[in-house]
């Protein structure tokens, strides 16, 4: 495979638009051709070479196309963008947009993404060592057609917004990943091997989301049906089944309903996990609550203070939000 590479040599003042350094861009070109290819900085016109060093030939096709991009790249978008095959070596941490709609390819990034990466993408591999921010594998604001193939894989955490709107393709996330996994989901995979805040798997419709962490909040909408012993990118273990989202219409096949699916790691201590089922079953008793009221009694607790009361006193760790109502209860009552 024939390689380019961009040094670069004046960090731009502006943030720049480079969708065209793609190994489909520069295919069959010379390097004088590679170097008139435009770039854009808001409404002006600019060219690669005025910065970057471009040293080395293309192949004569995307596919036979290497590219290395090095230097201070977080003024960089759109790297990859459309590329339908070849590869892509980034040298550093780059802005929005890299592999946007890629088709095929691959992309390696030795460094962080920022937002939209992956975004809309059909195909080929997007492959991250740190951390991307919001909008991961997502669609483009105002359009309902996420990521549809391929694969993308973090090497640290994920930002918001995960796969927005995804309907096919696979996303794996090494880390934690922050809220809004898979909204709008039609299809797809995602693993999560660190852990998950809340509003995973909203309005999805089908696809499966594993996590083999902890899920911060389960969603209400989401029903647990049993365990199974499943893989999850070659991680064996007992998954929580969930199903969902119950408040979106599904489709049937062969007379079934056809939901999204959310697989939960059981914790491997050889008994059940302290799960987001167990946690939200726990109530607390009439004598408990009374014990609790008179701790409190004429003062304005936070949500914070009672909850550790109630953890030290009688070893329960109930979440936030139902702390909260409890107070308000409480007030009421007054």
């Amino acid at each position: 495979m024939d390689t380019v590479t961009l040094t670069m040599k004046m960090q731009p003042e502006l943030y720049m638009e480079a969708e065209t350094i793609s190994p489909d861009q520069f295919a069959a070109k010379s390097s004088e051709e590679i170097g008139a290819l435009p770039v854009y900085m808001g409404n002006e016109h600019h060219t690669l070479s005025d910065f970057f060093d471009i040293s080395g030939n293309p192949g004569k096709t995307a596919a036979d196309t290497k590219i290395v991009v090095s230097g201070d790249l977080t003024k960089v978008k759109y790297i990859g963008m459309k590329m339908t095959g070849g590869e892509v070596e980034v040298l550093g941490s780059p802005d929005m947009y890299v592999g946007a709609w890629m088709a095929g390819g691959t992309i390696r990034v030795k460094g962080n993404v920022d937002s939209f990466c992956g975004m809309g993408m059909t195909g080929g591999e997007l492959l991250i060592d740190g951390n991307a921010k919001n909008y991961l594998g997502a669609a483009y604001r105002g359009d309902w057609r996420g990521m549809q193939g391929g694969r993308i894989v973090v090497g640290g955490n994920a930002g918001s917004d995960l796969a927005l709107f995804m309907r096919g393709g696979e996303i794996i996330v090494n880390g934690n990943v922050d809220v809004h996994v898979a909204t709008h989901a039609e299809g797809g995979t995602v693993v999560i091997k660190g852990n998950a805040k809340s509003r995973v798997g909203g309005q999805m419709v089908k696809g499966d989301i594993y996590v083999l962490g902890e899920i911060e909040r389960m969603m209400p909408s989401y029903k647990y049906i049993g365990d199974e012993e499943i893989q999850a990118d070659g991680i064996s273990g007992t998954y929580q089944v969930w199903i969902g989202d119950l408040g979106e219409r599904h489709g049937k096949r062969k007379g079934e309903t056809i939901y999204g699916k959310i697989y939960l790691k059981v914790k491997d201590t050889g008994k059940a996990a302290e799960s987001v089922r167990a946690a939200r079953k726990i109530r607390l008793s009439d004598d408990q609550k009374k014990q609790i009221k008179d701790a409190f009694a004429g003062k304005e607790p936070g949500v914070q203070e009672v909850r550790a009361f109630i953890s030290d006193t009688f070893g329960i760790d109930i979440k936030p939000m139902q702390v909260s109502r409890f107070i308000d209860e409480m007030r009421r009552k007054e």
